[in-house]
């Protein structure tokens, strides 16, 4: 569908996650925005539900675009899997994270036959000021 190794581009994925999840709201549903190979760019549009006491975006709301950003990056190289899983999610809150809409730059670190890793870095102000790091693995069946 792209070049090299990819083998679903950012509306190929954006569709599949929507069939995947059709409960999700639209305007706040997670789409890819980029896709490269080896790194996708995702992006949360902003809901005020998103914060916490003291009006920084939640660790939930990070973690689960953490999570999203590395399903969107392996996806985007081994095709529609639904059955891949999260195995393990490390999170490092850098800085508190002001509201507005969430990027995610998920990279993928191995591509394996049956786990595969990627590193997120999410922010809202810049990428010079990342509000989080996390690593995440996925089983493949």
């Amino acid at each position: 569908m792209s070049e090299g190794g990819l083998k679903l581009d950012a509306a190929a994925f954006n569709a599949f996650l929507r069939g995947a999840f059709p409960e999700g709201e639209a305007d706040a549903f997670p789409t890819v925005v980029e896709v490269a190979e080896g790194r996708v760019l995702m992006r949360q549009p902003f809901a005020t539900r998103q914060l916490r006491p003291g009006g920084v975006i939640s660790g939930p709301t990070l973690m689960a675009l953490a999570d999203t950003a590395a399903y969107a990056v392996i996806l985007t190289h081994i095709g529609e899997v639904p059955l891949a899983v999260t195995t393990s999610l490390t999170i490092h809150f850098l800085r508190g994270c002001k509201p507005g809409d969430l990027y995610a730059e998920a990279t993928l670190l191995k591509l394996g036959r049956r786990i595969a890793t990627a590193d997120i870095l999410m922010w809202t102000e810049s990428r010079e000021r990342a509000a989080a790091k996390a690593t995440v693995a996925y089983a493949i069946p």
